[in-house]
């Protein structure tokens, strides 16, 4: 049966041939009264473990619905092992880190308090519903986890000394971004600073540990928001799976 509906959606169940699902009740919502599917209509579905697969209706109204899953449509696709570490900034930016971190592929999305951080919580299932979304919206079957918000000291404190770490220094500014093809290591991470930088003991201790390595993103400085997806656009080209 060769269907794909461009309507995707995730839910929290595991996937195989035959397998009914009840959905909740926001999802019911959205694909009967906004998207005003029926009974028999096709939708695709993840759970971030299963690869993609394709589901039939068979109830439907507005505040529940059942589908089946048929066959599947795409395999699971794992990003590469690359976290994501960041100090969160507004509330919509950083929304917006997380969904484009979810999208360029990564595999853990991990908010960091810094000494300049200027937002001391964060609300992390909200966090984790727009990476969701976004795998959703962008076709990918794999979802980042995104951590609970920790201080960078205590993540550097139990970092995984096999996992290496990219610093983006703003001291750096105005150097030629750096290649990271000489460092042999499959695991990654890289770290995007507050709106205010790095503190200058911050700086100093990340230069000091032997898995980090300080890049520059270029000539200008860049606001956070930009920096993660710029520094992830250079990791992608360089060591990721857009070669």
């Amino acid at each position: 049966m060769d269907i794909r509906s461009k309507i995707r959606l995730f839910v929290d169940s595991p996937l195989g041939e035959g397998q009914s699902i009840l959905l909740a009740r926001d999802q019911a919502n959205y694909l009967f009264n906004v998207m005003r599917l029926n009974i028999g209509d096709f939708i695709s579905v993840f759970n971030g473990k299963d690869g993609e697969w394709q589901a039939e209706v068979l109830q439907a109204n507005k505040r529940k619905g059942i589908i089946i899953v048929k066959n599947q449509s795409m395999p699971q696709l794992l990003p590469p092992d690359v976290w994501l570490l960041f100090a969160p900034i507004k509330k919509t930016r950083t929304d917006f880190i997380v969904e484009k971190a979810t999208e360029m592929g990564v595999s853990r999305i991990c908010p960091v308090f810094t000494d300049y951080t200027n937002s001391d919580r964060i609300k992390q299932s909200r966090l984790q519903a727009h990476s969701i979304e976004a795998a959703e919206q962008c076709g990918g079957t794999y979802v980042p986890p995104v951590d609970e918000l920790s201080t960078l000291t205590s993540v550097l404190k139990s970092w995984p000394k096999e996992r290496h770490l990219l610093f983006c220094d703003e001291h750096k500014v105005g150097e030629n971004v750096k290649s990271m093809k000489a460092t042999k290591s499959d695991k990654w991470a890289i770290l995007i600073g507050p709106e205010g930088g790095f503190s200058d003991s911050e700086v100093m201790h990340l230069k000091s540990l032997e898995f980090v390595t300080s890049i520059s993103l270029g000539p200008r400085i860049l606001r956070a928001d930009t920096a993660a997806v710029a520094a992830l656009a250079i990791w992608q080209m360089q060591m990721g799976d857009w070669k």
